[in-house]
């Protein structure tokens, strides 16, 4: 199937109707009206050339369909999209993108960008989004991946991945198979700020946290996800769904079962963060768990400053008890 875009094949049938029906003129259908400046397309694509070309020549407003089949190699977007119009790369769980190394998706500086519906397996991580604002995950399947799922780096700011499902991961041992990350390690100049991460089914086999939110990061959300701690390493401390590093996240309405250790963690791990997160309506079940604290919510620094609201509508079943820091009504 070869590359189209949906207004020129319209403005072609249109001039052919036209012409045989003898109504055009022949200056016009000498000089067609050109496609106006910015006018949006959906480009269907079936095989991995074709998604390449694609990515690279998608413009604002574009769509990008994928047929169903597999797709190999490492695919790469670097083109930005705008705010009021955005790209789409979408298909159904049968369009496979599948990567022997490296990345699979990688978003880098795409800006805008919405990814909806597709699979991304195999390769060292699956959608990596780097120096990108606004860009949207939406009902992706992510698995069989060396380290994590899907990343938020380079300060890649109001992003949000919903209604996605994220298993397998790590499966180098090294760790490293979060299935949400955001932002970078062991520094504060990666500013990937209010990530939301809603409604998503991550786990079972991850091989680190469902979600880690690393410090140098503001103002996320953790929504209404599901998560499935059975396949946790040990490795990196990874004892827990959720690890916040970041500052003033809300954490709240998610369901967790099996864990080594707790549900929810916060950690300082450079001075002024891992402060002001909000934890409320969370289940937590953490039969099983056999590591030191058992606690739904473990916060590891609550003094002064670095406040962490606990709610009493959390709840936990099985372990020690809800968590270590007085409760709020």
């Amino acid at each position: 199937m070869r590359t189209r875009r949906i207004r020129n094949t319209l403005l072609t049938a249109v001039f052919t109707a036209a012409a045989g029906s003898g109504t055009l003129t022949a200056a016009a259908m000498a000089t067609p009206a050109p496609e106006s400046a910015g006018a949006a397309g959906t480009i269907e694509v079936s095989t991995s050339a074709e998604l390449k070309s694609a990515l690279a020549s998608a413009t604002s407003g574009d769509t990008i369909h994928l047929a169903d089949g597999t797709y190999s190699g490492n695919f790469k977007a670097t083109k930005a999209a705008s705010q009021d119009s955005r790209i789409t790369l979408t298909g159904s769980a049968e369009a496979v993108l599948t990567a022997g190394s490296g990345y699979g998706l990688h978003l880098d500086g795409a800006s805008y960008w919405t990814v909806k519906g597709i699979t991304v397996t195999g390769g060292q991580k699956g959608i990596m989004i780097d120096s990108a604002r606004g860009v949207v995950v939406d009902s992706v399947t992510v698995h069989g991946l060396d380290m994590e799922g899907v990343h938020f780096r380079k300060s890649s700011s109001d992003g949000v991945i919903k209604n996605s499902r994220i298993y397998d991961t790590g499966n180098d041992d090294r760790g490293m198979g979060e299935g949400v990350y955001v932002g970078s390690a062991n520094t504060l100049s990666d500013k990937s700020d209010n990530v939301q991460i809603l409604g998503n089914t991550i786990g079972p086999d991850v091989g680190g946290e469902s979600v880690d939110l690393k410090e140098g990061t503001t103002g996320g959300k953790v929504s209404g996800n599901t998560f499935d701690g059975k396949g946790l390493t040990g490795n990196n401390y990874d004892d827990s769904w959720v690890d916040v590093k970041g500052n003033d996240y809300v954490i709240e309405n998610n369901t967790g079962k099996n864990t080594t250790n707790n549900g929810y963690e916060t950690h300082t791990q450079q001075s002024g963060w891992g402060c002001g997160t909000v934890f409320r309506a969370n289940k937590s079940d953490l039969t099983g768990a056999s590591g030191d604290k058992q606690l739904a919510i473990n916060v590891t620094n609550n003094s002064g400053s670095c406040a962490t609201k606990v709610y009493a509508s959390n709840t936990v079943t099985g372990g020690k008890g809800l968590t270590n820091i007085e409760v709020t009504p």
